[in-house]
């Protein structure tokens, strides 16, 4: 199988790839960098002037969209939030066009989503069937990015969705932020501490992703979290116990506000979310459960 990622260098692209690569599969990265060829991975340049992936790379099994700016760095100014927004709308529009171009179809687009889909709730437990959409900058965000993805139907491809939760891994994702207070020994309950937390092990994120590349009944989103959501307390607690630390130093949500401005939704507010579709498509998780996760991690 021939896959093509975008973003693929990056904290979950880099993963994925190796396990393509584990697989005897071949992978293409698309990449604003000159076409060079590394440890096996053929690098495509794109989203630069004159360049023309389509010519490059043949005929493709499937395309993995996992580009657009991080939103974990940096505060969201006006000028973030339009980066964060336009670089995610214009890779997908990228790769949309690539598809048009090529003779023969992928047979599948994965793209990446988000959760911040969903509305805050302490009450509520979404899962794919869930209609209901947030108000809030992310929300508009990745449901723009979805309704732009979901039109490579029109060419016969079969797309999906990953709405990844709060991605824990070593290096990258929210565990160093989240951790960091509790190695110096100032952790503690974030805001009321009652807000959902709807985690996933980066492990678990590769393999849902190679997962829904692989099986033909997968389409439309798919919630891309453990199955195990926990209040941020509880959470806070168990990165306490796996780290020999105490969890005894509350934030106000004031302080959070102050510290990160309108990103803070991202720890003061959260969602109850179930990773239905993959269960009932038959996905196994490698960390269903928060202390195994964080033992491997930390």
């Amino acid at each position: 199988m021939k896959v093509v990622i975008t973003g693929g260098t990056g904290f979950i692209g880099s993963i994925l790839t190796e396990k393509l690569q584990k697989q005897g599969h071949d992978v293409i990265i698309f990449t604003r960098k000159p076409s060079s060829q590394h440890n096996g991975v053929q690098y495509v340049q794109w989203l630069t002037d004159h360049a023309s992936p389509e010519d490059e790379v043949g005929e493709i099994d499937a395309i993995v969209n996992l580009a657009g700016v991080s939103i974990d760095d940096g505060r969201w100014t006006e000028e973030r939030k339009k980066q964060i927004h336009d670089s995610r709308i214009t890779a997908t529009e990228e790769v949309l066009r690539i598809i048009q171009a090529l003779p023969k179809k992928p047979a599948v687009l994965v793209n990446a989503s988000a959760i911040g889909i969903y509305p805050p709730s302490l009450t509520a437990k979404y899962t794919e069937e869930s209609q209901a959409v947030g108000d809030d900058f992310l929300a508009r965000t990745v449901y723009d990015w979805e309704n732009l993805a979901q039109t490579a139907t029109n060419f016969g491809v079969r797309t999906v969705c990953t709405r990844f939760g709060i991605v824990l891994g070593k290096n990258g994702g929210a565990l160093p932020l989240i951790q960091l207070p509790y190695k110096l020994f100032a952790g503690g309950k974030i805001g009321s501490g009652n807000q959902w937390f709807s985690w996933v092990h980066v492990e678990d994120v590769a393999r849902a992703i190679l997962f829904s590349v692989e099986n033909d009944s997968v389409k439309g989103p798919v919630n891309v979290v453990a199955p195990s959501p926990m209040h941020m307390n509880a959470f806070g607690k168990t990165i306490a116990n796996v780290l020999h630390r105490p969890h005894w130093f509350p934030v106000p949500s004031f302080a959070m506000e102050l510290a990160l401005g309108e990103k803070s939704i991202i720890v003061l507010k959260g969602q109850h979310v179930i990773p239905k579709k993959l269960l009932e498509n038959g996905f196994t998780f490698s960390y269903p459960s928060l202390e195994p996760a964080l033992k491997d991690l930390l």
